[in-house]
């Protein structure tokens, strides 16, 4: 598992590129071509692409295959989860933003429709989602 906003971490972010999306392409690129060295057979990438263009540059960054499986879940659980992920936060800024920013991407990304699959996790354990995941893209058959 690949979590896209670690490989991206970094301040300040290049005006251009508030999300420091040149970064991340930059560091995936080497670690996907790591683990797939040391024959991993499925990359799960945790991250967000907005746009056609973010999707393939993801596709590219990677050498193989992608699929997307956006995972979403009703407002109120979203802002559940947010306020429990930043439980002792020393950013105060960072909970607002977050609140204010998932009704805003979930928008974005039903405009952009670049889902191959969607799963509502609303009422699943990540347990469940991640076993959800596994069934839906077919990873146990696939290669």
């Amino acid at each position: 598992m690949l979590d896209l906003d670690g490989l991206c971490r970094a301040w300040p972010a290049p005006v251009d590129d508030p999300f420091h999306h040149r970064l991340l392409l930059a560091n995936l690129r080497v670690v996907a071509s790591n683990h797939l060295a040391a024959s991993a057979r499925h990359l799960i990438l945790a991250g967000v692409a907005e746009t056609a263009g973010q999707r393939d540059a993801f596709g590219a960054a990677l050498g193989i295959p992608l699929r997307v499986c956006r995972l979403t879940a009703d407002v109120a659980t979203l802002h559940a989860r947010l306020h429990h992920r930043h439980q002792g936060d020393h950013d105060t800024a960072s909970l607002p933003w977050h609140l204010d920013r998932a009704g805003q991407l979930d928008l974005v990304l039903d405009q952009a429709a670049l889902a191959d699959d969607t799963l509502d996790t609303t009422h699943l354990t990540p347990d469940a989602v991640a076993a959800a995941v596994v069934h839906t893209t077919d990873w146990l058959t696939r290669r």
